[in-house]
């Protein structure tokens, strides 16, 4: 990011300073005083009045990520996340289902997409979903597995190398979006939920032995998961698996089930290959509440929309899965 006046590159950097310090509630008046300004006059006007083109740095920043990959393959994580927030002056705002409380609340989702390259995760690209009651004039209304689709196909585009998609069972049971990966000739893992229609009322399905493989963590920490194969007559190049972690006791918490069309052996690897997906729940969701959308205010121009500020009222807004 280039700044044509040294005010603006401070006002930058004081906001930064701001948001990964330890004040609870992270308000451009809040933040003021935690980095020594008289009032949050100036930090206000950098974010209303600055010449931003949010579109110009998000693709730079993609641009720089995608130098450092160097050409390596990217596992791609897809999620949704969600943020409570009250009022209802901002676009998109809407009761409905917010992940990390686990229930439905007013507030703002948007689909996300992170990139795992050896043990670095980062995040790619997001884009914020919209409810049908929500949408204004010029909006068309896209579920959630239509804006991962078009999030895929963005980075696909710009030169990301896909190695394997991975996602949760909103994506793992939506056929449009496995139809577009298949499309896309991407390999994949996802969830899917325990009464899939694959092998619901199929009396020519059957089981695999049990088998134990190491569940290997982040930290390098191993526990043992049982593992077996559903085998589906006619399924094709699709393969379905149930993971628990204890095969005598199987409950909803602590039984998975997985629909993948990588070929091979993968008794001793697919659960790890799906688990990549917690690295967002113990890696970027904490510093994401902890740095800028837990009781803060946002500090980006109004048209990065993340969260949405609202086109009607000009203000800066408050911005407010099982472990495998």
């Amino acid at each position: 990011m280039y700044f044509s006046l040294v005010r603006s590159f401070e006002n930058f950097k004081y906001l930064i300073i701001g948001m990964i310090s330890g004040i609870k509630r992270k308000s451009l008046t809040e933040i003021a005083k935690v980095v020594g300004l008289k009032n949050e006059q100036s930090l206000h006007h950098f974010l209303t009045l600055s010449p931003w083109d949010i579109k110009a740095c998000q693709q730079l920043r993609l641009s720089l990520i995608l130098e450092r990959v160097a050409g390596e393959k990217v596992r791609l994580i897809i999620d949704e996340t969600g943020d409570k927030k009250k009022g209802n002056t901002t676009d998109y705002l809407a009761r409905q289902y917010i992940g990390n409380l686990g229930k439905v609340e007013n507030g703002i989702v948007s689909v996300n997409a992170y990139g795992v390259v050896g043990n670095t995760l980062f995040p790619l690209m997001f884009k914020v979903f919209k409810p049908q009651a929500t949408l204004l004039p010029e909006d068309t209304y896209k579920t959630k597995p239509q804006l991962a689709l078009e999030i895929i196909s963005e980075l696909e585009g710009m030169g990301f190398k896909i190695e394997q998609v991975l996602a949760d069972s909103l994506y793992g049971e939506s056929s449009t979006f496995i139809q577009g990966l298949n499309k896309l000739h991407l390999k994949y893992v996802v969830a899917i939920r325990s009464n899939h229609k694959a092998w619901l009322n199929k009396e020519e399905v059957t089981y695999s032995d049990w088998q134990t493989f190491d569940r290997v963590f982040s930290n390098g920490n191993e526990q043992t998961r049982y593992i077996q194969e559903i085998i589906c007559p006619g399924s094709g190049e699709v393969r379905y698996w149930k993971i628990t972690s204890d095969f005598f006791r199987e409950r909803k918490s602590n039984t998975w089930y997985l629909m993948t069309n990588i070929s091979g052996d993968l008794y001793s690897s697919i659960g790890n290959h799906y688990g990549f997906r917690n690295w967002i729940e113990y890696g970027l969701k904490p510093a994401k509440n902890v740095t800028a959308h837990r009781n803060c205010v946002a500090v980006l121009p109004m048209e990065a929309q993340n969260p949405v500020m609202s086109k009607r009222s000009k203000d800066l807004s408050q911005i407010g899965k099982n472990r495998v």
